[in-house]
């Protein structure tokens, strides 16, 4: 039987806002998110995380769930305002929430489980959206940023190892401040005119999201990583971009999809500036880095986080400048879908591109890559009861499919692979979805807070324990 290496990690993930709850408990202040839930119209169900899944008092029910699960890791979020309430360099730290991550961190350790911490999981101090507008504001958020990661490493780097700074940059960028669906709910015009696309917003929070990443990443490798030992990294998203037919029309728009979507993060931070593609398409709409920013940011990242889903089949005729004016379809040309539908119209099982995606990274970027998000909403879920939910047979051949896929590229294509997280340990806020669709492993029943494992958590745990 293939393995993969006896080094390799795996577990779950969770973010911070969609799982923690107490939003106003212990020192914590509000975030965008936690704003923006209470903008009519915003969420789907009109709900919010303001409970969640109780995990800031079930913690340990949790950590006791990943043990069962027999995970060697746990990839979660911190809450930026659980920490630094307001959010900014002279404002006070927040002993409490402090105290809170640590147990959680001291708690897994004693069970065995590796922590893999997050920084920034899109939940900003609303106090610096207010006081500087956030990520529109470069000079103002990365110093902000970089001293909420100083106090991060400081009260944690002892025991936490394995540090990314954000979470999927594309979506605070865009879904925040291009469409308008995230926090804090900017629009910009989109649409393709004489003179292009006017929106600025989305390449500013990008640009500034970039740098901030860079100078954290800067600061840990200088003051903290010689002393602490640890490895630090970005979290990126993206799907396999299948050329709809094999014609060079549609391999160049599929290739340009890559570079726009991914390359827009990935090219500054693995091979130093944007691609030309994205300066092509954005034109002055694009800033540009310094030198020395470009000195920071270029290898700012010890491996390559990647978040991905599913794969979309692309060809000319796209409306949104964001994926590079790729059309996106998962039907093929005669009509059949890739694989199993989802809950999301944007995801369908498609194991072989994650094939190719894992293959396409490592040979572009050259980093080891660890899967930092995967997963699956089975349709129409939230209507199950918990006893019908366990039965989540989508979910697990999906799981089947993407597993056979990740030990396919490590064993057979050479692809450095150190992890996967599968999203997510918990049914969960699901961000502008609200609690309409369910991704978890483990069952919750949101009125009583139950957690009941589901058969894709089993399989996972039976896979990896016959992989590694």
């Amino acid at each position: 039987m293939a393995k993969l290496s006896k080094d390799f990690t795996w577990g779950f993930a969770t973010a911070s806002y969609q799982i923690e709850g107490a939003y106003n408990e212990d020192g914590r202040a509000d975030s965008i998110w936690d704003t923006f839930t209470r903008l009519p119209g915003k969420i789907a169900d009109a709900s919010s995380g303001e409970v969640a899944t109780d995990s800031y008092h079930r913690w340990e029910e949790d950590v006791a769930l990943l043990k069962q699960y027999n995970v060697k890791a746990y990839r979660f979020s911190l809450s930026w305002s659980r920490i630094i309430p307001i959010g900014g360099r002279g404002d006070p730290v927040n002993k409490e929430g402090v105290a809170f991550y640590r147990r959680l961190c001291e708690k897994l350790l004693e069970n065995g489980i590796t922590p893999y911490l997050t920084l920034y999981h899109w939940d900003l101090p609303q106090g610096l959206h207010d006081r500087y507008g956030g990520w529109l504001n470069k000079e103002e958020i990365v110093q902000d940023y970089v001293n909420y990661a100083k106090v991060c490493y400081e009260a944690f780097g002892d025991i936490v190892k394995y540090w990314i700074t954000h979470n999927e940059p594309w979506c605070i960028s865009v879904l925040g401040y291009g469409k308008g669906v995230f926090a804090p709910g900017h629009t910009s015009d989109r649409k393709r005119s004489p003179v292009g696309d006017t929106s600025t917003e989305p390449y500013i929070v990008a640009h500034s999201a970039i740098i901030a990443h860079g100078y954290a990443v800067k600061l840990y490798r200088e003051q903290y990583q010689p002393k602490q030992g640890g490895t630090i990294g970005i979290t990126l998203d993206s799907s396999w971009f299948e050329p709809y037919t094999n014609s060079q029309e549609n391999i160049d728009v599929a290739e340009r999809a890559f570079d726009v979507r991914l390359g827009w993060f990935a090219h500054p931070i693995y091979l130093g500036d944007y691609p030309e593609a994205l300066k092509k398409l954005v034109g002055s709409r694009l800033p540009k880095f310094t030198a020395e920013e470009l000195a920071v940011v270029k290898g700012s990242s010890d491996f390559f986080g990647l978040n991905h889903y599913t794969t979309h089949l692309v060809q000319e005729g796209g409306d949104d400048e964001f994926n590079g004016f790729a059309k996106q379809t998962h039907k093929r040309p005669d009509g059949t879908d890739l694989g199993t539908q989802a809950d999301v119209n944007w995801l369908q099982t498609y194991g072989p591109g994650f094939r190719k995606l894992l293959g396409y990274i490592y040979k572009k970027y050259g980093k080891p890559i660890i899967i930092t998000e995967s997963g699956f909403a089975v349709k129409n879920e939230n209507s199950l009861t918990a006893e019908q939910a366990v039965a989540d047979k989508d979910r697990q051949e999906y799981y089947e499919d993407y597993t056979k896929a990740l030990l396919q590229a490590a064993t057979e294509d050479g692809v450095d692979i150190k992890g996967y997280f599968a999203w997510s340990l918990l049914d969960n806020f699901e961000w502008a979805e609200g609690y309409k669709i369910r991704f978890g492993v483990t069952h919750v029943d949101y009125k009583t807070q139950k957690r009941t494992p589901k058969n894709s958590a089993r399989f996972l745990t039976k896979w990896f324990n016959e992989h590694i």
